[in-house]
């Protein structure tokens, strides 16, 4: 049985309340025999297709058809985007990742078409998953998280859901389960608030891979029973069956094959009920593992035979190489040492084929792209020689065409030397408006520089000077109470004096370490925003979640460090002053040659017109430092729905 198993992430597409609340399938395909070629019927096809498709895909893509199909006759672009984006969803539950991809391409431009900024979302956020589940995690993140940015500002709890959760997949898939555990405890939560049952089944499964990854076996089994509970409700097959071997897997890792033997007959069943001989293929390696381990080498074989026959169906290439290995292991059982060498070399060469493979494809898409450059050259050079041809034949063909084809030249030649003329003017004042611009910036740059080191030498002289002097105060006073007499009331009146002195060397080394944290000079740039975050928290003014990726090696340029610190901290204290908030995000995640920095709040927002006449310094500092790392910002905020600010920057 498989050691571990994540189900695929539900669509984030959802029918009107009035669809959804038919529960029976029978119900509905009654009630779409008499239904007008309108837009119910459209919403009817939908749900329809909702309500099967993790039983019978295959099904549910034809009812999704229809609803496409009958949208285009309508004009009706809201149900072409949700068809497109559901037949790419059920591609999901066949592991056609492809597909999914696809579809969900085709949608976006629809989506876009209509201005409906949700299902912009959604496509966006579904190819995320499906860059997800072809182990693109650099295409996978960048489309989560556009289509997150968008959702989010919705405030629909039934997505964020289902965001959470595909997260959750998308973190376990990078091996990052800490991170993966914060976004499956958020989807599971979410889910029991809503009573969702389908996506709350997948979130415990989801979790229990991250359970078994920490060698939490018991929390693993608690997830899986209560999801397979959750499958018994919803008469869900493909719940109950992944769940059920999941909890097999575990029995197997324990060394219970008593209990593996004892639900694999069930396991089997319900796998054959959703189609996946995948799925079959993993119970009878299973049972092949017990049965090796009690010595039967015999039913062993048997089993692990039955799963090569089934794996030869689907084409499982790793599942080969796990097979093969399994088969030496019982060779070398039997003491039959040349049968498993010849398995085990047979699994090695199986697993070196896959990585070739993989190069293979890499150097093949390279090739690709330079034969379809190359082709786009040599179109564009015949366009070229083909119009060329053109006006030699016309200039061949009459005196008068001569002259008139002269004539046509000298004008075009004089028209050229204009443009030309009018191209230089323009570069120059492109080169002048350059210069500007790197002069501006050099200002800024020297600025910036001058503030960080007066801020250093004021942070160090308030440090090291006046907290001394404050300090060397303190021990006198302390000195003159230990050799003076006083009453009861100059003894009060002295520690309260004393309280107060402490109070200012408290405040004077904040204030010296906002000036210039030594957590940004000593551990770096996620280390210094991380306790400043926490700093701003343990305040109690603002909740404040930080989130870092990629930064392990840095930021190698401290001047740019300090930047990007000062506009976290600004943005902050904006959120702080000015949103009303309860709660912020800080995100800060480093792919390839790029920085990005996120920073959301829960506040009051505000209309973003009013950004181009904001005479405020702290925005202006913002954007002056984003300005000068050469950096994009995109600020996104409606009224009542908070604030998300998403800046770019150069590495």
């Amino acid at each position: 049985m498989r050691k571990t198993l994540t189900l695929f992430a539900l669509l984030v597409v959802f029918m009107p309340r009035a669809i959804c609340q038919v529960a029976a399938r029978d119900s509905m395909l009654k009630l779409i025999q008499h239904a007008k070629e309108d837009t119910a019927a459209v919403k009817l096809y939908l749900a329809i297709g909702e309500n099967i498709k993790n039983n019978d895909p295959k099904s549910a893509r034809g009812y999704y058809h229809r609803a496409v199909e009958l949208s285009k006759k309508l004009g009706f672009t809201h149900g072409q985007v949700q068809g497109l984006i559901s037949y790419g969803g059920s591609f999901i539950v066949e592991s056609m990742f492809d597909s999914m991809l696809y579809y969900s391409r085709l949608a976006l431009p629809l989506a876009r078409q209509s201005k409906d900024s949700l299902e912009i979302g959604i496509a966006l956020f579904n190819m995320g998953i499906a860059y997800r589940d072809l182990s693109d995690f650099e295409n996978a993140i960048l489309y989560c998280l556009q289509g997150r940015a968008i959702m989010e500002a919705k405030g629909n709890k039934r997505i964020e859901m289902q965001m959470n959760n595909a997260l959750q997949i998308l973190y376990q898939r990078q091996t990052e389960y800490d991170k993966a555990i914060v976004f499956g405890e958020k989807a599971i939560q979410e889910a029991r608030e809503l009573k969702f049952k389908p996506v709350l089944a997948e979130s415990l499964i989801n979790m229990s891979v991250n359970h078994q990854a920490k060698n939490l076996h018991e929390k693993a089994r608690a997830d899986l029973e209560e999801a397979l509970q959750l499958g018994i409700d919803l008469q869900d097959n493909r719940i109950q069956a992944y769940a059920l071997m999941d909890i097999g897997g575990i029995y197997l890792q324990e060394g219970n094959f008593e209990q593996v033997k004892k639900i694999a007959p069930h396991c089997l069943e319900l796998q054959k009920k959703v189609g996946s001989q995948d799925g079959e293929a993993h119970v009878y390696r299973g049972l092949a593992v017990c049965y090796l381990q009690e010595k039967n080498y015999a039913k062993a074989k048997e089993y692990a035979q039955k799963a090569a026959e089934l794996n030869a169906k689907t084409g499982n290439i790793r599942e080969q190489s796990n097979l093969l290995r399994l088969v030496s292991c019982i060779s070398y059982a039997e003491r039959n040492m040349a049968a498993g060498f010849k398995y085990d070399m047979q699994s090695d060469s199986i697993l070196q084929k896959m990585v070739g493979d993989a190069l293979s494809e890499k150097s093949a898409n390279l090739e690709k792209k330079y034969e379809t450059e190359r082709k786009e050259n040599r179109i564009r050079q015949l366009e070229v020689e083909k119009k060329v041809q053109e006006l030699s034949i016309r200039q061949k063909s009459t005196l008068n065409y001569i002259l008139t084809a002269g004539a046509a030249v000298l004008l075009l030649l004089g028209l050229l030397l204009y443009r030309n003329y009018r191209q230089k003017q323009r570069l120059q004042r492109q080169r002048i408006s350059e210069l500007e611009t790197e002069k501006r910036l050099t200002a800024t740059e020297a600025v910036l520089k001058g503030e960080e080191q007066e801020r250093t030498r004021l942070a160090r002289e308030l440090h090291d000077g006046l907290g001394g002097m404050l300090s060397g105060i303190k021990f006198s006073f302390m000195t003159i109470q230990g050799n003076m007499f006083m009453t009861p009331e100059n003894v009060q009146a002295f520690e309260r004096s004393m309280d107060m002195l402490d109070s200012s060397i408290q405040e004077m080394r904040r204030v010296a370490h906002n000036m210039m944290p030594e957590a940004l000079v000593k551990f770096g740039l996620d280390t210094a925003i991380r306790d400043f975050c926490h700093d701003v928290t343990k305040s109690g003014a603002l909740q404040v979640n930080y989130l870092s990726q990629g930064l392990e090696d840095g930021v190698a340029d401290q001047t740019k460090a300090i930047t990007i610190y000062r506009i976290v901290q600004e943005l902050l204290n904006n959120i702080m002053k000015h949103a009303g908030a309860q709660m912020a995000i800080v995100q800060v995640i480093k792919t390839n040659m790029r920085l990005t920095v996120t920073v959301e709040d829960d506040g009051k927002g505000f209309d973003t017109r009013n950004l181009d006449h904001s005479g405020g310094i702290g925005w202006s500092n913002i954007r002056n430092r984003v300005e000068f790392l050469n950096g994009e910002i995109n600020v996104q905020s409606e009224l009542g729905k908070g604030v998300s600010v998403l800046i770019e920057l150069p590495i």
